[in-house]
Protein backbone atom coordinates (compact mmCIF):
# COMPACT_ATOMS: atom_id res chain seq x y z
CA UNK A 1 0.00 0.00 0.00
CA UNK A 2 0.60 3.77 -0.31
CA UNK A 3 0.79 6.83 1.28
CA UNK A 4 -2.94 7.30 1.00
CA UNK A 5 -4.14 3.71 1.97
CA UNK A 6 -1.64 4.13 4.94
CA UNK A 7 -3.15 7.58 5.89
CA UNK A 8 -7.41 5.89 5.64
CA UNK A 9 -5.65 2.72 7.29
CA UNK A 10 -5.30 4.61 10.04
CA UNK A 11 -7.98 5.81 11.34
CA UNK A 12 -9.06 8.97 12.52
CA UNK A 13 -6.21 8.73 15.28
CA UNK A 14 -3.17 11.64 14.08
CA UNK A 15 -0.23 9.62 15.67
CA UNK A 16 -1.20 6.89 13.92
CA UNK A 17 -1.56 8.59 10.80
CA UNK A 18 1.65 10.56 11.16
CA UNK A 19 2.90 7.07 12.07
CA UNK A 20 1.86 5.29 8.74
CA UNK A 21 3.39 8.35 6.75
CA UNK A 22 6.48 7.69 8.68
CA UNK A 23 6.94 4.26 8.11
CA UNK A 24 8.48 4.29 4.74
CA UNK A 25 10.89 7.21 5.76
CA UNK A 26 11.99 5.05 9.43
CA UNK A 27 13.91 1.62 9.28
CA UNK A 28 14.78 -0.61 11.76
CA UNK A 29 13.38 -0.06 15.54
CA UNK A 30 11.79 3.94 15.78
CA UNK A 31 13.35 6.22 18.27
CA UNK A 32 12.16 5.73 21.78
CA UNK A 33 11.60 9.62 22.07
CA UNK A 34 9.01 9.29 19.45
CA UNK A 35 5.24 9.23 21.35
CA UNK A 36 4.21 5.43 21.64
CA UNK A 37 1.09 5.69 19.42
CA UNK A 38 3.25 7.39 16.16
CA UNK A 39 5.41 4.65 17.13
CA UNK A 40 2.33 2.35 16.83
CA UNK A 41 1.23 3.77 14.03
CA UNK A 42 4.95 2.94 12.18
CA UNK A 43 4.52 -0.53 13.46
CA UNK A 44 0.76 -0.79 11.66
CA UNK A 45 2.46 0.83 8.80
CA UNK A 46 4.56 -2.28 8.57
CA UNK A 47 2.04 -4.94 9.45
CA UNK A 48 -0.44 -3.14 6.54
CA UNK A 49 2.28 -4.07 4.01
CA UNK A 50 3.60 -7.14 5.14
CA UNK A 51 -0.41 -8.49 5.06
CA UNK A 52 -0.64 -6.99 2.08
CA UNK A 53 2.27 -8.80 0.23
CA UNK A 54 0.66 -11.90 1.69
CA UNK A 55 -2.64 -11.47 0.28
CA UNK A 56 -4.31 -13.62 -2.09
CA UNK A 57 -5.69 -10.92 -3.81
CA UNK A 58 -2.04 -9.25 -4.20
CA UNK A 59 -0.75 -12.23 -5.55
CA UNK A 60 -3.36 -12.56 -8.43
CA UNK A 61 -3.21 -9.29 -8.72
CA UNK A 62 0.88 -9.87 -9.00
CA UNK A 63 0.77 -12.96 -11.30
CA UNK A 64 -1.22 -10.62 -13.98
CA UNK A 65 2.11 -9.11 -15.23
CA UNK A 66 4.83 -10.95 -17.32
CA UNK A 67 8.38 -11.08 -17.02
CA UNK A 68 9.94 -8.86 -16.38
CA UNK A 69 7.52 -6.92 -14.78
CA UNK A 70 6.05 -9.13 -12.31
CA UNK A 71 9.26 -8.82 -10.62
CA UNK A 72 8.74 -5.01 -9.83
CA UNK A 73 4.61 -5.79 -10.10
CA UNK A 74 4.58 -5.23 -6.00
CA UNK A 75 6.23 -1.73 -6.16
CA UNK A 76 3.41 -0.50 -9.22
CA UNK A 77 0.46 -1.96 -7.83
CA UNK A 78 0.84 0.14 -4.27
CA UNK A 79 0.72 3.03 -6.26
CA UNK A 80 -2.14 1.78 -8.27
CA UNK A 81 -4.12 0.57 -5.98
CA UNK A 82 -3.49 4.36 -4.44
CA UNK A 83 -4.86 5.02 -7.91
CA UNK A 84 -8.24 2.90 -7.39
CA UNK A 85 -8.42 4.43 -3.60
CA UNK A 86 -8.19 8.25 -4.68
CA UNK A 87 -10.36 7.80 -8.01
CA UNK A 88 -13.31 6.16 -5.73
CA UNK A 89 -12.44 7.55 -2.04
CA UNK A 90 -15.97 8.75 -1.76
CA UNK A 91 -16.91 4.86 -1.52
CA UNK A 92 -14.43 4.47 1.70
CA UNK A 93 -14.29 7.46 3.54
CA UNK A 94 -16.80 10.27 4.55
CA UNK A 95 -14.34 12.96 4.14
CA UNK A 96 -13.96 14.58 0.38
CA UNK A 97 -10.55 13.28 -1.23
CA UNK A 98 -9.14 17.12 -1.10
CA UNK A 99 -9.82 17.83 2.46
CA UNK A 100 -8.53 14.77 3.44
CA UNK A 101 -5.45 15.07 1.44
CA UNK A 102 -4.79 19.11 2.71
CA UNK A 103 -5.10 17.78 6.22
CA UNK A 104 -2.35 15.47 5.56
CA UNK A 105 -0.28 17.36 4.43
CA UNK A 106 -1.01 20.24 7.76
CA UNK A 107 -0.44 17.02 9.43
CA UNK A 108 3.19 17.10 8.22
CA UNK A 109 3.70 20.63 8.79
CA UNK A 110 2.33 20.43 12.31
CA UNK A 111 4.75 17.41 13.12
CA UNK A 112 7.64 18.80 11.96
CA UNK A 113 10.20 18.37 14.44
CA UNK A 114 9.44 14.69 14.22
CA UNK A 115 9.95 14.37 10.44
CA UNK A 116 13.54 12.78 9.50
CA UNK A 117 14.80 14.87 6.02
CA UNK A 118 13.86 12.15 3.59
CA UNK A 119 10.31 12.91 4.72
CA UNK A 120 10.19 16.93 4.60
CA UNK A 121 11.48 16.23 0.90
CA UNK A 122 9.14 14.24 0.21
CA UNK A 123 6.50 16.91 1.69
CA UNK A 124 7.75 19.56 -0.55
CA UNK A 125 6.88 17.21 -3.73
CA UNK A 126 3.89 16.70 -1.99
CA UNK A 127 2.75 20.13 -1.57
CA UNK A 128 3.88 20.72 -5.05
CA UNK A 129 1.94 17.81 -6.35
CA UNK A 130 -1.42 17.75 -4.26
CA UNK A 131 -0.54 14.73 -2.55
CA UNK A 132 -1.99 11.81 -1.80
CA UNK A 133 -5.70 13.45 -3.89
CA UNK A 134 -2.90 13.62 -7.14
CA UNK A 135 -2.87 10.17 -6.89
CA UNK A 136 -6.46 10.13 -8.57
CA UNK A 137 -4.35 11.55 -11.74
CA UNK A 138 -2.72 8.72 -14.07
CA UNK A 139 0.17 11.13 -14.87
CA UNK A 140 1.01 11.29 -11.42
CA UNK A 141 1.19 7.55 -11.12
CA UNK A 142 3.09 7.66 -13.99
CA UNK A 143 5.70 9.96 -12.00
CA UNK A 144 5.78 8.52 -9.00
CA UNK A 145 6.47 5.36 -11.07
CA UNK A 146 9.41 6.97 -12.97
CA UNK A 147 10.54 8.37 -9.28
CA UNK A 148 10.80 4.72 -7.93
CA UNK A 149 12.83 3.98 -10.90
CA UNK A 150 15.33 6.44 -10.73
CA UNK A 151 15.90 5.53 -6.96
CA UNK A 152 16.39 2.27 -6.98
CA UNK A 153 20.24 1.10 -7.71
CA UNK A 154 19.67 -1.87 -10.38
CA UNK A 155 18.30 -1.10 -13.79
CA UNK A 156 13.99 -2.23 -13.89
CA UNK A 157 10.95 -1.62 -15.86
CA UNK A 158 9.03 0.91 -13.85
CA UNK A 159 9.51 3.59 -15.82
CA UNK A 160 7.45 1.88 -18.64
CA UNK A 161 4.86 0.20 -16.43
CA UNK A 162 1.84 2.71 -16.73
CA UNK A 163 0.51 1.83 -19.79
CA UNK A 164 0.66 -1.86 -18.55
CA UNK A 165 -1.57 -0.89 -15.32
CA UNK A 166 -3.76 1.29 -17.40
CA UNK A 167 -4.32 -1.94 -19.84
CA UNK A 168 -5.30 -3.73 -16.53
CA UNK A 169 -7.33 -1.28 -14.47
CA UNK A 170 -10.22 -3.04 -15.13
CA UNK A 171 -8.97 -6.58 -13.26
CA UNK A 172 -6.84 -4.43 -11.09
CA UNK A 173 -9.98 -2.67 -9.86
CA UNK A 174 -11.52 -5.85 -9.46
CA UNK A 175 -8.51 -7.08 -6.95
CA UNK A 176 -8.24 -3.87 -5.07
CA UNK A 177 -12.14 -3.81 -4.27
CA UNK A 178 -11.74 -7.69 -2.74
CA UNK A 179 -8.90 -6.94 -1.01
CA UNK A 180 -9.13 -3.23 0.39
CA UNK A 181 -11.92 -3.91 2.92
CA UNK A 182 -10.57 -6.79 4.33
CA UNK A 183 -7.37 -4.98 4.63
CA UNK A 184 -9.15 -2.11 6.31
CA UNK A 185 -10.69 -4.73 9.23
CA UNK A 186 -7.26 -6.53 9.36
CA UNK A 187 -6.05 -2.66 10.45
CA UNK A 188 -8.73 -2.21 13.04
CA UNK A 189 -8.26 -5.61 14.42
CA UNK A 190 -4.63 -5.04 14.43
CA UNK A 191 -4.75 -1.66 16.81
CA UNK A 192 -6.71 -3.09 18.98
CA UNK A 193 -4.67 -6.28 19.83
CA UNK A 194 -1.64 -3.69 19.59
CA UNK A 195 -2.58 -0.79 21.43
CA UNK A 196 -1.30 -0.24 24.57
CA UNK A 197 -3.73 0.76 27.67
Amino acid sequence: MNHLAHLLLAGDDEALRLGGLLGDFVHGVPDPALPPRVALGIRLHRAIDSHTDRHPEVAAARARFAPPYRRYAGIALDLWFDHCLARDFAHWSAMPLAAFSDAARELLWRHDAQLPPALRRFRAYMDAHDLPAGYARREEIGRALDGVAGRLRRDNPLGRMLPLLVALDAPLRGHFGAFFPRLREFAREWVGENAEG
